[in-house]
């Protein structure tokens, strides 16, 4: 929570940054008088785009969040595998930590998908966000074949995947470990939808410096799935 409310703050002040300071301007008599901005101060203007758009805000960082979380999530469950990780951290604190930032990867994504039916930017309804391809929200045709909404469908599809992985983690991985093991895989799937998603329709990862970030990241987590299936494979 703290870093959603950090990564807000952030983008209202990157938004106060756009309105115009107040104009300074001297008299014949020395004084120093402050003409008010156009249309209200500052300060008004900005809690009035607070008021209209912080869903639009808290869904971006959320959508961050979750992305970030699902790689080290990807990178630390590989790591278990292969024991990586456990040169840095022991079974039972991986194992727990792997277990709660996969709880805070869930929620970060229902937290991204729900804000989205408050956002007066982008208008999404409660069937978009959840019936893949029914939103009409920058369609795609490729080669000339017509394939919908497919960056949102994908996010869509992605987060069915997340939630079945993450509730059958919670109830089924001692109960039922052979059946949670095989629906586990799904998250290989996910991270897949959740990359072509973020990086075709994600505003933050449009261009700039966070898109190659996510390259990278990416880049880092299909080194790590040929690494195991290369320990798959020769052992």
């Amino acid at each position: 929570m703290k870093r959603v409310v950090g990564l807000v703050m952030v983008c209202l002040l990157g938004v106060g940054a756009l309105f115009p300071a107040p104009q300074v301007a001297a008299v014949s008599s020395g004084e120093v008088t402050v003409e008010a901005a156009p249309n209200g101060t500052v300060g008004n203007r900005i809690h009035e785009r607070f008021v209209s758009s912080w869903p639009w805000y808290v869904s971006r960082a959320s959508g961050l969040i979750a992305a970030l979380a699902l790689i080290v999530l990807m990178l630390s469950g590989i790591g278990q595998i292969t024991g990586r990780t456990f040169r840095y951290l022991d079974p039972l604190t991986a194992w727990a930590s792997h277990r709660a930032l996969g709880i805070t990867f869930t929620v970060a994504v229902l937290v991204h998908v729900v804000l989205l039916l408050f956002d007066h930017f982008i208008s999404f309804n409660i069937l978009d966000i959840l019936i893949p391809w029914l939103s009409d929200y920058k369609p795609l045709t490729l080669f000339g074949v017509k394939l919908g909404s497919l960056y949102v469908a994908l996010g869509v599809l992605a987060m069915y995947l997340v939630l079945i992985v993450t509730i059958t983690s919670l109830l089924w991985v001692e109960k039922k470990p052979h059946t949670w093991k095989w629906l586990h895989l799904l998250s290989y799937i996910a991270v897949a939808f959740v990359f072509v998603h973020a990086l075709f329709i994600g505003t933050d990862l449009a261009s700039g410096p966070l898109r190659w970030l996510w390259l990278a990241l990416n880049g880092a987590v299909l080194a790590a799935v040929v690494a195991r299936l290369w320990r798959a494979w020769t052992i």
